[in-house]
């Protein structure tokens, strides 16, 4: 076990909420009475993160929340409009805009944003903001902003409703306030509506969608309702329900990520052979995509009024029940449509009625805006085709949050988080980090009042503890790697007594093992075989591993030092009650033996190296694990030192997703019936192998949060050689290793502010030279001396010898 030494922290940007004193003295009219009571108050541990979010500086708002007449109800659409006259073009101009759930927003007729807002629930009532730039938009002269909102109007396992429709615009126009209030216009907009049956399962707030064009908002002009010119002299006043903040919207915090990246509108990869234009014969159009991916899907016809166009994707039942698809409702003429609401999958399948002119189908790709920055390649094909799969199955399962799957849930299930922002820190740009700071703020935000924490959240039909889930998001995986990545302390000082209340649930019983909490779904992996007492005392350990890393950061001694004894009793009793002699096995237990029991045992440090060999014949032997859990056995074996066995036990497991012709991963090792939990199949949680890759096999890890110190250690096995690269908040750091039977080469960029370890194998090795100059050989052992002024042998242990590297450029050679 290593614990963290107090370093220099890093400071990153939070979550901001508005806080205006505000009595509410103006309720949405169309909630009944019955509806309120759900909306009020913070519940437990949120009230403290809440507050603490809340010490800030923003203007208090000067516009109200807004909506109509219309009583609301699920996929209502409001169109809203206003005008502002100009005397110049602005230096600055800015809003800052809210809704529920989601808006699309034109300034003078142009589009400007696609898809605002992020789905409500920074903490059980309260809602997020988004802080746009219009300087560019505006101009001299008459302007026009025009606002539609998608009401999802119920719950989910990612969003909880607001209960009322409405739009909360406050804008700065140099000297002018633009600011939604009755002198808006606003309107039900008639042309979308729902489809019929089947509807989305319960899991989603999102309802398909059904736009009618003939119902289309267009004036006498021809002129569509969010240009310019259109003439909206006979929508009514816009109703004001008064000014944030106010229930049912709570509180306002803004936006913790970036908007949406953009990849434009472009043809499916067999654009060709769909042999477009041509009339359709009423078959489904099967347009496929270079890879599984979150679109909308566009199209463009010549049609008689009246016919009804189907999109849905291939995997519109993946993972068992009904997910999201769209309908188009054509008027008469030429005509093009593309829908707003984001699908995904591998095809999009168009069915087009018989007669309908098809002139062109096309989609755009949207996404959390980050880039695919880390890197990883080596000899061995396999293995770089799971990277692929890993990354484009992480980037999928990435948006408002992290959530499991694109299609049946999109909820924020913890379990799967921990593994995604660990994938996220190796295989993204920084700007993703953002994402796993959202999450752990709403973990905490939503903190019941018994000190108990649950997943997934937001959400508003779903409160059940997964107890194994909770102890490994808040312990070492979790919110300390979250720290070790991002170098944010400020983060986990602000998150840390809602971590320190819920571990304060957990106790040791008499013989010094954790006693187990139910919670609402007692949940350790799926499949069989599943020795539960040795994972709970193994994510406790790990639980409690992180709060003494996270103490000891942020000051908190006496919490770290009750943190360490109680692994230490955990240690001596876990050894004594579960050790058989060759394996990990509870008294009552009578399973097969467990491999993730024994995978969490090395990961804790509870089992030590005499007991690697048994546990590595375990692992050979035993293969129980879902994709979920099997990272945490590889990265035991990794642990064990045995990267040969690892590499062989992921090619194994994984063959039938590396195989496949699909691009993301599956979240059993097979799909639907041959799987776990419905078997979707695009669940991120299957790529830990990633990780395992740029962590383990090029041996790349912080040592000390923000990579202020961090290690390579290289464990290649059977690999001659790689390439990584990792996008950490103190720079890239880039390895490259070449392995033969003479040599053994690695290549080091190390950035600026960062003092690295280079580990090189001793095994057979008579010299390391570093650009010419010999810094050890294994006949000068004496660790310390300062070969170079940027570069000095530090330890030497049977397995490495060990440089302190400075920033620079390094290519060491060990000759054989």
């Amino acid at each position: 076990m290593t614990l963290y030494r107090r370093t220099k922290q890093h400071y990153f940007s939070q979550m901001k909420p508005t806080v205006q004193s505000f009595t509410m003295r103006s309720i949405c009219r169309r909630i009944v009475l019955i509806l309120l009571p759900a909306c009020f108050g913070l519940i437990g541990g949120a009230q403290s993160v809440g507050d603490d979010l809340a010490r800030t500086n923003e203007d208090p708002w000067v516009a109200n929340w807004i909506g109509v007449e219309d009583q609301p109800k699920p996929n209502q659409w409001i169109c809203y409009r206003k005008n502002l006259e100009l005397d110049s073009k602005p230096k600055n101009a800015t809003a800052r805009i809210a809704c529920d759930s989601k808006y699309w927003l034109w300034v003078n007729g142009e589009q400007i944003l696609r898809e605002g807002q992020l789905k409500r629930g920074p903490t059980p009532n309260s809602t997020y903001y988004d802080q746009v730039d219009l300087s560019e938009s505006l101009t001299q002269g008459t302007n026009t902003i025009a606002i539609l909102v998608w009401y999802f109007g119920k719950d989910g396992f990612s969003h909880k409703s607001s209960g009322c429709a409405a739009l909360v615009f406050d804008g700065q126009v140099d000297r002018h306030t633009l600011a939604s209030d009755s002198t808006w216009r606003a309107k039900v907009n008639p042309a979308f509506s729902d489809t019929e049956k089947p509807h989305p399962n319960y899991r989603l707030p999102e309802s398909n969608i059904r736009f009618d064009a003939r119902q289309e908002l267009i004036d006498q002009q021809g002129k569509r309702w969010f240009e310019s010119e259109f003439d909206d002299q006979a929508w009514p006043s816009a109703t004001s329900f008064g000014k944030p903040p106010i229930e049912p919207w709570g509180k306002l915090y803004a936006r913790p990520i970036p908007q949406w990246k953009d990849f434009g509108l472009k043809n499916y990869e067999n654009h060709e052979s769909l042999k477009l234009p041509r009339v359709s014969d009423g078959k489904v159009f099967k347009a496929k995509l270079p890879y599984n991916a979150q679109i909308n899907p566009y199209l463009k016809i010549e049609s008689a009024a009246g016919k009804s166009i189907d999109v849905r994707m291939d995997n519109y039942r993946g993972g068992g029940p009904p997910n999201l698809r769209a309908e188009y409702v054509s008027r008469k003429g030429e005509q093009s449509y593309e829908n707003l609401g984001w699908i995904n999958g591998h095809e999009a399948h168009y069915l087009i009625p018989a007669g309908v002119k098809v002139l062109e189908l096309k989609y755009r790709e949207t996404g959390f805006d980050t880039d695919f920055s880390g890197k990883f390649e080596c000899d061995d094909e396999f293995l770089n085709r799971l990277r692929r799969k890993s990354l484009r199955t992480l980037y999928v399962t990435m948006r408002d949050t992290y959530f499991d799957c694109p299609d049946r849930e999109r909820a924020q299930w913890w379990g799967d988080a921990v593994l995604e922002m660990g994938e996220a820190f190796y295989a993204l740009d920084v700007r993703s980090h953002c994402l796993a700071r959202k999450g752990m703020q709403e973990l905490i935000g939503w903190q019941r009042a018994d000190g108990s924490i649950f997943s997934p959240m937001p959400a508003g039909n779903y409160d059940s503890e997964l107890p194994m889930q909770m102890l490994a998001t808040v312990g070492q995986y979790g919110f300390w790697t979250y720290a070790l990545h991002s170098g944010d302390i400020q983060t986990i000082r602000r998150l840390y007594p809602g971590v320190k209340q819920y571990l304060s649930l957990w106790t040791l019983d008499e013989t010094g093992l954790v006693v187990p909490r139910k919670g609402g779904w007692t949940w350790g992996d799926w499949g069989k075989n599943k020795d539960m007492p040795l994972l709970f005392n193994g994510w406790y350990y790990l639980a409690l591993q992180g709060q003494a890393n996270m103490a000891t950061a942020i000051g908190a001694v006496d919490d770290a030092q009750n943190a360490i004894e109680k692994m230490q009793q955990i240690k001596e009793a876990f050894n004594r009650t579960f050790w058989t002699g060759e394996e990990y096995r509870s008294p009552d237990y009578k399973g097969a033996t467990d491999d993730r029991g024994h995978a969490l045992a090395v990961l804790c440090g509870i089992a030590d190296e005499e007991k690697f060999k048994d546990i590595a014949r375990v692992f050979q032997r035993q293969m129980h694990s879902s994709p979920y859990m099997e990272k945490y056995v590889l990265e035991a074996l990794y642990r064990m030192q045995r990267p040969t066995q690892a590499i062989a036990r992921i090619k194994k497991r994984y063959q039938k997703m590396v195989d496949s012709e699909l691009t993301t991963l599956w979240e059993g090792w097979g799909i639907g019936k041959e799987g776990f939990g419905g078997g979707t199949i695009n669940h991120a949680w299957s790529g830990g192998p990633l990780t395992i890759m740029s962590q383990y096999m090029a041996g790349i890890q912080p040592i000390e949060p923000g990579y202020r110190r961090y290690e390579i250690r290289p464990q290649m096995g059977p690999l001659k050689n790689l390439e990584a690269k990792v996008t950490s908040v103190a720079g890239n750091i880039e390895v490259k290793i070449n392995k033969s039977p003479s040599n053994f080469e690695i290549r080091v960029t190390s950035p600026q502010g960062t003092i690295g370890r280079v580990c090189i194998p001793v095994s057979g090795i008579k010299k390391v030279v570093e650009q010419g100059e010999t810094l050890w050989s294994d006949q000068d052992v004496g660790p310390g001396e300062q070969r170079r002024q940027a570069v000095k042998m530090v330890e030497q242990n049977k397995r490495f010898v060990v440089f302190q590297i400075a920033p620079g450029s390094y290519h060491f050679t060990a000759e054989k």
